[in-house]
């Protein structure tokens, strides 16, 4: 997407800017370094928001899950004429509890135990 938004709807918060003040420089950023913008879902940002946690025990929120959602999705950008890039960052800024809504309401239910290191074994591995 190339165009400002008007009312953009998305559980990643920290992005849900239909019009950023910076506009014009964001884009001619994203022109001169021949970056790629895609959209991806909110089913496709929670599912690596769970990967990143999951698999790379990166606590952050949705909105830095954006971008390896994009990578999941649409694969390595290709620029034509170039060879394939040898790595991709994404950038992930945000700590999971930047927003904990996310977090709370995506996370098993809490487990009580008493405060002793058999208890909390128990609770871990049975």
């Amino acid at each position: 997407m190339r165009r400002p938004v008007a009312n953009p709807e998305t559980v990643a918060s920290a992005i849900r800017i239909g019009n950023p003040a910076r506009w014009e420089e964001a884009m001619t950023a994203f022109t001169t370094s021949r970056g790629r913008v895609a959209a991806v879902s909110d089913e496709q940002i929670l599912n690596a928001y769970h990967w990143l946690a999951d698999t790379e025990g990166v606590f952050c929120e949705p909105a830095s899950a954006a971008s390896v959602a994009g990578l999941l999705a649409h694969g390595l950008p290709v620029v034509e004429g170039a060879e394939p890039p040898e790595s991709v960052v994404c950038v992930l800024t945000g700590h999971g509890l930047k927003d904990p809504d996310t977090a709370l309401g995506k996370a098993p239910a809490v487990i009580n135990c008493d405060n002793d290191l058999s208890a909390v074994e128990r609770a871990v591995f049975d």
